[in-house]
Formats: C-alpha cells, sequence, structure tokens
C-alpha cells in the first residue's frame, strides 16, 4: 500500500509551515582543535586512531581535572564517549591509579558496556581496568557492604516477592487482588529512597493503612529469612555511614574522582550517597540531561541539575551540544517541542549528520485505524527488503495505547517483543469484572465469572460461592447467583443491589458489546472503582477511566456479545501461544514499549503513536492544568507540581522525538476515549505560527457562563472529503440518522459495500462531504 496515502509532512493544523532545522554542527574534531604542541596531544591521537573523534565540548569535559563538573548531555551527543574518554585521560595523562576512581550508573547493561568499553581504550592496559570501580549504585554499595560482614542473601525474584505478598494479603484477610504485588513493592521502594522507615509508612487512609499492615509483614518475613532487597542496601549503606564517620573517610580517602552517568535519574538517597563520598575533595562529575527527567514517580528530580551550582558554586559546566544520532529535521523537533519548558537548563541541539528524513505525521481517527496505517507500512517496507521487523520501535505514552497495534500483531502473526507486562487489555484485574457479567448474561451457570464479580457486589467470594454451591447441591437454579439472597446476614440494601444485578444480566443479552458495557459502567462499575480506595491508591483515577473507555472502543467492533467474547478468546490464546518463548533480546522483531523504556535506546525507525491531547499530554496532566486555570480565574495561586507535571509530559515527548535515528512517524488520532482528541500541543508549540494561532484563540476565548452559538462565515473555504454517510433513521419520527464518518481513501475499506453505523448499526454507504478546510 502507498504510504503517502497516510503520512503528511505537518501534523494538522500547522498549515504548510516547516519546524525549524536544528543547525549542523562544525564538523571540527579534536585532529584539528588539539594541535601537536599540546601536552595531551599523545592521547587524543591514540583515540583517534582507535575511530574515537571528540568535538570541542567533549574535549573540555575530558580534559577537566580537579572540582565539580555539570556536564549536560543533550540527546545522542555521546555521553557514555566522554565518560570513558576522561577515564582514560586520568589514568594514562594525569596518572591516577584505577582504584582512586569510581563510575556510578544505573543499569548493570550501562556498567558492562563502560568496563568494555574502557578496557578497549588504547593506553588502558587490562589489569588497570580491572581495578576500576565502574559499577551501578547498588551494585557498588553491595560490595561496600559486603566488606562490612553484611550477609543477608538478596532477595530480588520479583516472582518470588509476588507470591509472598499475595499469600501475606491472604493472611490478613483482604481480597487476592486487593493490591497489585509490584505496586505495594513500588510504594515501598518511593518511600525507602526518600529515607523513610517501613515503619514510618503513611497510614492516613484505610488503603494505605491496609498497604503498610502488609508491607510490615513482607519486611518481618525478610528479617526472619536473613533477606534484604536493592532498596535496602542503599539504606543500610547510608545508614551505616553515617553513623561511622570511620567508613565515610575510608570510602573519601579511596576514591579521588567520582563520575556519576545518567545523573537526572539519581533519587535523594542516591545523591547523598554520592555527595557523602566525593566530599570534601569535589571532584564530582555529574552527566546527565534535565530535558530528559522523565522519572518522577521513582523519586528523580531535575532540581538536582538546575540547582548543582547552588551546592557547588565552583562547579564548571559543560553542554554536549550536538547530536550523533538524528537529521537536521528530528533534531530541530526535539528543540522545538522541549524549549517551551520554564524550569529547564537553555540548550540548543545541533546536528552532526548534514541532512536526513523530515518527520512526518498521521491524522487517523481513531487507534485501529492508526494501527493499521502503522502495521501496512512496516509490512510493506519489509515486503520491499528496505527495513527488517527490528528496525522498527512503537512508542507509546500509557500501556493501555497499545491495545490496537499489539491486538493487529497478534492476528496478522507479525514478529514482536512487548517490553512492557506483556498483558492484554483484556486480562487486567480491571477489565476482567465488566467481561465477566458479558459471559454471565450468555452463561448465568458460569461459575467462574460469577465468583469474579462478587466483590462488586460487596460480598466476599469464598463466601459467596460457598453459599451458592451449598444451596445448588439442593436445588439448582438457572442463574445461580439468586442464591445469595438466602445468604445468611444478607442486608437489605445489598439484596436490593444483587436484584438490580441480576436484571440487568438478563436483560443484556440483546444489546451491542458497547451498549452493555456503558449500561455495566453507569449503572454501578465506575461508581463502585470511584469509591474503591485500595484501586484508586494502585492506580490514577485518570488512568483506570482510561482503561475502561479503551474497552469501549475495542467492544465499538462488534455487532453482539458473543462475537466480542469470541475475539477475546482468540486473541487471549494467540498471545498466550506469542509469550511462551519469552523477552529476552529484540531479534528481528518490532520492538513494542512505553516512552518511558526507551530511554538511552535509539532505533533506525520510531512511530510515536497517540500524540493527541489526553494521551500525550496525558489526561492526568490536562487534569491538573484545568484546576490550575480554574485557580488563576477565581484569583488563586497555582500549585508548583501542575505545571511541573505538564513539563514532565513534555519531557516524554522530547524523549520520544529524539529515539529515532533515520526516521520518526508521529501519530495523533482524531478520537480517545470515544470523544474528539486535538493534536498533541507538544507537536503544534514546535511550529512557529501554530503555536501563534493557538496562543491567539486561547487568549480570545470568551470567559462566559456559557458558550456564545458558533457561526460560520459565508466565505469560509471548504473542500470535499470521502466519507461513509448512514442510510438509517434515527428515533421514531423518521429523521435520518447524522451518522457519518472520513473513510481513508485507498485503505482497506475501499472494497466494503457498506459498514454499520456508529450510532444506530444502520448500513452506511460510501459517498463525499463538504467540510471546512
Amino acid at each position: 500500500m502507498n504510504s503517502k496515502l497516510f503520512f503528511q509532512n505537518n501534523p494538522r493544523g500547522a498549515a504548510a509551515e516547516r519546524v525549524p532545522q536544528a543547525a549542523v554542527a562544525s564538523a571540527q574534531t579534536s585532529r584539528e582543535l588539539v594541535g601537536p604542541g599540546d601536552g595531551d596531544a599523545a592521547y587524543f591521537r591514540r583515540l583517534e586512531q582507535g575511530g574515537i573523534l571528540l568535538n570541542r565540548p567533549q574535549i573540555a569535559a575530558v580534559r577537566h581535572g580537579k572540582g565539580p563538573l555539570l556536564t549536560l548531555a543533550g540527546a545522542g551527543s555521546g555521553k557514555t564517549s566522554v565518560l570513558i574518554c576522561r577515564t582514560g585521560y586520568l589514568l594514562s595523562v594525569r596518572g591516577i591509579s584505577p582504584g582512586r576512581l569510581l563510575l556510578l550508573t544505573f543499569s548493570s547493561k550501562a556498567a558492562a558496556e563502560m568496563r568494555e568499553r574502557i578496557t578497549r581504550l588504547p593506553g588502558v592496559n587490562p589489569a588497570d581496568a580491572q581495578r576500576l570501580q565502574a559499577r551501578t549504585f547498588h551494585s557498588f554499595f553491595l560490595y561496600f557492604l559486603r566488606r562490612q560482614g553484611v550477609s543477608q542473601e538478596i532477595f530480588q525474584e520479583t516472582r518470588r516477592q509476588h507470591i509472598l505478598l499475595k499469600q501475606i494479603m491472604r493472611e490478613l484477610g483482604l481480597p487476592k487482588d486487593a493490591y497489585p504485588p509490584e505496586t505495594l513493592l513500588s510504594w515501598l521502594s518511593a518511600h525507602k529512597m526518600n529515607k523513610i522507615h517501613p515503619a514510618d509508612l503513611p497510614e492516613a487512609t484505610p488503603a494505605e493503612q491496609e498497604m503498610k499492615a502488609v508491607l510490615a509483614i513482607y519486611e518481618q518475613w525478610k528479617q526472619e529469612h536473613a533477606r534484604i532487597d536493592f532498596d535496602d542496601v542503599l539504606l543500610i549503606a547510608y545508614r551505616m555511614l553515617t553513623e561511622r564517620p570511620d567508613l565515610l573517610r575510608e570510602l573519601q580517602q579511596t576514591y579521588e574522582y567520582v563520575m556519576v552517568d545518567e545523573f537526572q535519574d539519581t533519587n535523594a538517597l542516591q545523591y547523598d550517597l554520592v555527595k557523602m563520598i566525593a566530599h570534601p575533595q569535589q571532584n564530582l562529575m555529574v552527566v546527565g540531561d534535565d530535558d530528559q527527567t522523565i522519572y518522577s514517580f521513582n523519586g528523580a528530580r531535575s532540581e538536582f541539575i538546575l540547582e548543582f551550582e547552588q551546592l557547588y558554586p565552583q562547579a564548571k559546566v559543560i553542554t554536549l551540544d550536538i547530536n550523533y544520532r538524528s537529521g537536521p529535521a528530528i533534531v530541530g523537533l526535539g528543540n522545538s517541542i522541549i524549549r517551551h519548558n520554564k524550569r529547564r537548563r537553555s540548550k540548543t541541539l545541533q546536528a552532526a549528520k548534514g541532512s536526513g528524513n523530515p518527520p512526518r505525521y498521521m491524522r487517523p481517527q481513531t487507534a485501529d485505524e492508526e494501527a493499521e496505517q502503522m502495521v501496512e507500512h512496516i509490512v510493506g517496507e519489509v515486503a520491499g527488503g528496505r527495513r527488517e521487523y527490528s528496525d522498527f520501535a512503537l512508542l507509546y505514552r500509557a500501556t493501555s495505547s497499545n491495545r490496537a497495534i499489539l491486538e493487529l500483531l497478534l492476528l496478522r502473526d507479525i514478529p514482536y517483543i512487548d517490553y512492557g507486562a506483556g498483558q492484554l487489555l483484556y486480562e487486567h484485574w480491571l477489565i476482567q469484572p465488566v467481561l465477566d457479567h458479558l459471559r454471565l448474561s450468555l452463561n448465568r451457570r458460569n461459575f467462574s465469572a460469577m465468583e469474579n464479580i462478587l466483590p462488586t457486589l460487596y460480598m466476599n467470594r469464598e463466601k459467596g460461592m460457598e453459599h451458592i454451591r451449598r444451596m445448588e447441591a439442593v436445588q439448582p437454579k438457572q442463574g445461580p447467583l439468586i442464591h445469595l439472597l438466602s445468604l445468611p446476614g444478607m442486608e437489605d440494601f445489598k439484596a436490593g443491589k444483587l436484584r438490580e444485578r441480576l436484571d440487568l444480566i438478563r436483560n443484556m443479552g440483546g444489546l451491542t458489546p458497547l451498549q452493555a458495557i456503558r449500561q455495566i459502567r453507569s449503572q454501578f462499575y465506575d461508581y463502585f472503582i470511584e469509591l474503591n480506595e485500595r484501586q484508586q491508591a494502585t492506580l490514577h483515577r485518570e488512568m483506570l477511566k482510561e482503561m475502561l473507555d479503551e474497552l469501549e472502543a475495542s467492544a465499538a467492533r462488534f455487532d453482539t456479545i458473543p462475537a466480542f467474547l469470541d475475539f477475546i478468546t482468540h486473541i487471549t490464546e494467540r498471545s498466550e501461544q506469542h509469550r511462551q518463548p519469552g523477552g529476552g533480546e529484540q531479534g528481528n522483531r518490532i520492538a513494542l514499549m512505553t516512552i518511558h523504556k526507551s530511554k538511552g535506546l535509539e532505533f533506525p525507525v520510531v512511530f510515536l503513536i497517540g500524540a493527541s491531547e489526553g494521551i500525550l499530554p496525558h489526561s492526568s496532566a490536562l487534569e491538573g492544568e484545568r484546576l490550575k486555570d480554574r485557580k488563576n480565574g477565581s484569583g488563586g495561586t497555582p500549585q508548583p507540581e501542575l505545571a511541573a507535571a505538564l513539563e514532565e509530559e513534555r519531557r516524554l515527548a522530547y524523549v520520544a522525538v529524539t529515539r529515532a535515528r533515520e526516521e520518526l512517524f508521529i501519530s495523533s488520532p482524531a478520537q480517545h476515549r470515544g470523544k474528539k482528541a486535538e493534536v498533541s500541543r507538544f507537536l503544534l508549540s514546535a511550529f512557529p505560527l501554530a503555536a501563534a494561532a493557538a496562543a491567539a484563540a486561547t487568549a480570545s476565548r470568551p470567559v462566559t457562563a456559557r458558550a456564545l452559538p458558533s457561526t460560520r462565515s459565508a466565505t469560509a473555504r471548504t473542500h470535499s472529503i470521502p466519507v461513509w454517510t448512514c442510510t438509517g433513521t434515527a428515533g421514531k419520527d423518521g429523521r435520518k440518522c447524522p451518522g457519518w464518518t472520513r473513510r481513508k481513501a485507498g485503505g482497506a475499506e475501499d472494497h466494503l459495500p457498506s459498514k454499520p453505523c456508529p450510532l444506530c448499526s444502520s448500513p452506511m454507504e460510501q459517498g463525499t462531504r463538504e467540510v471546512p478546510v
């Protein structure tokens, strides 16, 4: 299929203007910048012979001697090369003993890569490289603790941790799915990284009290079985160094130079440990990019970079501003997106490459259409021999956004690797009760589905099912749920709710799956989720609604409940078969991941999907922005955390865009959660005219309680677009149904004689429609 049908040179709303391209950087390297008379010329000549050519700011960072250094490393600017080459410089030019150097990073993979590259440096012998400490934070401080006699085994097997937490919840009489184990561990970790002891966890709400009780037993089990986790490693090390000044002095005297990679990802505890070791010599080099601080939920704080000179007034700041990854158009788009953040270090990246493909944009109607267009393009590129599947990465803001693409890849048997939980939408704990109501509408004797909906009736699963089975043995019923009316101690209000639920289940059979799900949600489920503190504690409210809305979007494709449930069974089976080989290396597979997972990676071709308002920026951040606007309008003071949330969303967009080496495709679906979705403000703000128009529209928007009636100029320009138009009638008065949808010319639906209307399910026919330009 011809990709020109799908991709445009500008996002919708940016007219014909182009985003400013990044300037092309000077081609000068150490060959021209380090003269033969320089005392360190021999070192740079050896690097050049090994294929390492450093630019001016990189050379300055490598040559840095004593004192603190903040190295601002823009996306794709070669920060790892600078760390490696400075290490070699200290060893072979300054004559520093390898045992005096400490390099800290965040992933085992990054630490292994550092050690390997240092070993390959000219002038560095293998013995020196072996004595060098290049480790992750956890690895280094575990090494330190082992030397102090701390012998507890590391409790790191995720599956075993989850089993233990579920067992503890059962012992406390909590439902088996009261709190996802990963959420409990994340909550515990966030507090430990802020130096809060498990005994001091908050307990302001019933949910916090329950979680604290579970984690107290979890911590007690670890203590009884001589186990510690990786967070404990840092906490124990911090307390030991705080209480034992002699041990701290030993570390300070051992490590004369400390270097930290990915500094923007450090949390308060990690930063405190680094500062302690680097004091009093303060030979601390940190490398990071405040524009890529996207892990605030893990305690990472951009203030550490923004306020570095406040702690170290004598610090030198060097900016690595040449991007070696992408062409000028992609680098320019990244620059134009991120420059709108207020709290950041001012920097504008240049491109080392003189040319490259410009970003291309899509405006599909829905996520399913988005998936079709992307997959068609990828398959065409692979079939034409221009690309392999491994060249492609599909990035998204939230896991719920991958539903459509994941299903299509499974149905078409296209190889992919999911770097997330590997779970389908239909397998999520939030979605399962809704689907089980649909299953009961088809078979009221589905005991498995019956058990799963009992919590939504505020009934204990085990007690409820035990009573149902006991009563069934005496007198079987077509709908066994009715036995619960005779449950001892049944309260009147619960009995009333049960009768309402039985009526709902009985009457759902003739509904479409979308109608049935909307009834479930409106009659009780949204309210149930809203009031359930446990679920509110594990996921943001907007995330919960988003997943349910995505379920509706999926259901809207099917006319009957059996067809929808059959599809779910089929796609789940295919997913089970696919996930059997497990994760591991990408191989020749398309990479699917959240933007958070993609940081630090790069790919030949990147598809950023869901670049629409409500998705990126996420609705949770937009809700905060709306609250801020309302507060400003009433004379209040805006809350800094609300602006900070939106700035982090913009950093996510920046990280996604800068992962692309050769080609970047950005898709902005016109519908999200059943409503119209504008193109992401982050994209439009990159185009000066579009940004100015948006600002003017906002400034001129009337502040009134009622919306003004819209008027259309008699001279407004229109154009004709291909559409599907409904042929049916709406209501008893025989009026024509107003339903219509945009038709993708040259698309997969062209061969269809008709398709069902999303409003009334009547046949729709192909035609055209005049719309404003």
